[in-house]
């Protein structure tokens, strides 16, 4: 997915939002947000929104020295998704479709973005999963069972903290010993890292690697060899969130994309209006159906 103009305000909100995390020198602030002025006038529409985002975090960790100004954040969302965790679980249990309803909590729990919204409360977390039995999970669950149940291996990419903990209700339901669960390389928002994999409990049930990048998404150029290769060789890859949709939408590989709409930009490519939970086979964009 290419950068729009409608990304550009989203970078600096952003930039400014993690800048303030980081920091409370209002020189230090400014003189960031000069610079991230400045650069945006090169921006290369043709790239995906992470590129331009990598920038900014990356030359934001530079100017603070603050490795992860996002983590006070992650670990309160791992906490708050641990609490929940056994409820949920027993929610599934009882589904007439327990897999189906564990992609549903898969997909809810993108809500937890600080990229699209450094404010998040955890009100408003909890308002979205005692919502998802009811709402309506647009895509078809029936054909990725079956994708999941025929394959040898595969790769589920994950997206932020918090969000990762409810990954695991559906991991639950896959062949652990084909699976390989991959996060991030380096902090860059909240996006899960290895420390959050392990608060999920995650280590303990599948292998889990680090994509060896920085990016708040997939650029696969910028991945690690071992990244890579098992990006290649895999025959699914679970993609959750907007960061990662916007990397891979464009490529051929058979990915199944798990995520909630929450920008324009994203509802005008995907084809769903802001809000909705998505699950979108990248090879069969045009016949998704709905599935309660």
């Amino acid at each position: 997915m290419k950068t729009t103009l409608d990304c550009v305000p989203c970078f600096m909100r952003q930039a400014l939002e993690a800048m303030r995390f980081s920091t409370d020198d209002v020189s230090l602030q400014q003189r960031f947000m000069r610079e991230i002025f400045l650069c945006a006038a090169d921006l290369d529409f043709a790239q995906p929104p992470p590129s331009f985002a990598q920038k900014i975090h990356r030359r934001l960790r530079e100017i603070t020295d603050v490795k992860d100004p996002y983590l006070k954040v992650k670990q309160s969302f791992n906490r708050l998704a641990l609490k929940m965790l056994p409820q949920i679980e027993h929610t599934i249990g009882e589904a007439d479709d327990p897999f189906a309803m564990a992609v549903k909590f898969a997909i809810a729990g993108n809500i937890i973005d600080s990229g699209a919204k450094a404010a998040l409360s955890e009100s408003e977390v909890l308002e979205t999963l005692n919502k998802t039995v009811a709402m309506p999970l647009l895509g078809d669950t029936d054909s990725f069972k079956k994708a999941v149940n025929n394959a040898t291996d595969i790769l589920y990419l994950t997206d932020n903290a918090g969000e990762i903990v409810f990954d695991r209700l559906l991991i639950n339901f896959l062949p652990k010993g084909r699976t390989v669960l991959a996060v991030k390389g380096c902090p860059v928002i909240n996006d899960a890292l290895i420390a959050d994999a392990e608060a999920a409990g995650l280590t303990k049930l599948i292998k889990v690697i680090e994509n060896g990048s920085d990016a708040p998404g997939t650029i696969l150029e910028d991945c690690s060899a071992e990244f890579i290769e098992i990006f290649k060789n895999a025959d699914i890859i679970i993609s959750k969130g907007q960061g990662n949709y916007e990397t891979l939408s464009g490529r051929t590989e058979n990915i199944f994309f798990l995520l909630k709409v929450k920008c324009p930009p994203i509802a005008a490519d995907i084809g769903f209006p802001p809000g909705s939970h998505v699950l979108l086979e990248n090879l069969r964009k045009k016949s998704q159906k709905i599935s309660n």
